[in-house]
């Protein structure tokens, strides 16, 4: 991410004013941001052996992280030993972006000035929030909200009953009616008594020539960005959780459901109702088959089936026995 131009940080912080009894220089904090994304004036977070690869090279001052994990930030990265990274960094998102763990509605909606958008077609009732960007040629369909600082390409269809929030669309996109796009995404910290609700601070990139089928629904990235690739297509009813990001020239059948922080590469097609877990790498050119679950990384080009999901010819011999 860049600038965030959706929600409003709180910051700077010094680093020794957001963790209590740290004993360390002061390190004024800017921002929070993932390992890759991170400049030397930000905060990161590594919870996972997962991602070792970006924390190597992350260019962050400083780093949430375990004891184990501490070892593999570079010495320019000041590491916060913590137990729990996510209860943690959670905590300190609702410092820099209080307001984000829960959608407020836009109230700066009004309905569209056509003096402003001379070469845009409206439908019945469309409101629009503040700052709003819609291309040329773009047409709007009745009933549909789009809400502050949301920027819409050249030659777009947005259907009817359709919001989007927090969200950059590219050109020639399709959005069919009953979409929802940009809203929070379920990401939170289990508590006793009270769920600890996390901030999601990231946007919806939607890639030009797209098309996003009736009834989808595509979650924000809570510290990434949620991203949907060129030419790539939605069938209906497909949810996409927070964080994950599809390649190009995909195609993805009705029903299907993405956990998060998964990513999914060019030329992938899976069928429909299949379920994909969080924190995945499904490689370029893969196919799933409808049903499945797929539960592990999938290298580039397999086909698969099941659930678990394994190789199509491992499926089949299965159910002849």
């Amino acid at each position: 991410m860049n600038k965030n131009i959706f929600f409003k940080g709180e910051g700077p912080f010094l680093l020794n004013n957001l963790f209590d009894n740290l004993d360390k220089k002061k390190i004024k904090i800017f921002d929070i941001k993932n390992l890759k994304e991170a400049t030397k004036d930000d905060l990161t977070f590594l919870e996972s052996a997962n991602y070792v690869s970006f924390a190597k090279s992350t260019k962050a001052s400083s780093c949430i992280t375990t004891e184990k994990l501490k070892i593999y930030l570079p010495k320019s990265c000041e590491p916060v030993i913590v137990t729990n990274v996510l209860f943690v960094l959670c905590k300190i998102a609702k410092k820099f972006y209080p307001n984000a763990d829960i959608d407020f509605p836009d109230l700066s909606l009004k309905k569209p000035k056509k003096s402003f958008y001379s070469k845009v077609k409206f439908g019945n009732n469309v409101l629009l929030g503040k700052k709003c960007k819609i291309g040329k040629n773009t047409i709007i369909g009745s009933n549909t909200v789009i809400e502050q600082n949301v920027t819409i390409g050249d030659n777009c269809v947005i259907g009817s009953q359709v919001v989007i929030r927090n969200s950059l669309i590219g050109n020639n996109v399709v959005i069919q009616d009953g979409s929802k796009i940009g809203l929070k995404g379920f990401g939170f910290i289990p508590l006793k008594g009270k769920n600890l609700r996390f901030p999601h601070i990231g946007k919806v990139m939607i890639k030009d020539n797209a098309e996003i089928g009736a009834n989808c629904t595509i979650d924000r990235g809570s510290m990434n960005d949620t991203i949907i690739g060129e030419n790539t297509f939605l069938d209906n009813q497909v949810h996409v959780a927070h964080n994950i990001q599809i390649g190009k020239n995909c195609m993805i059948a009705g029903q299907v459901g993405f956990a998060g922080s998964t990513t999914i590469g060019d030329n992938v097609s899976i069928g429909g109702q299949a379920g994909v877990s969080g924190h995945l790498k499904i490689g370029k050119n893969v196919k799933i088959g409808g049903g499945s679950g797929v539960v592990k990384d999938i290298e580039d080009g397999a086909v698969v089936m099941g659930y678990p999901a394994i190789p199509l010819k491992e499926f089949i011999r299965s159910i002849k026995k």
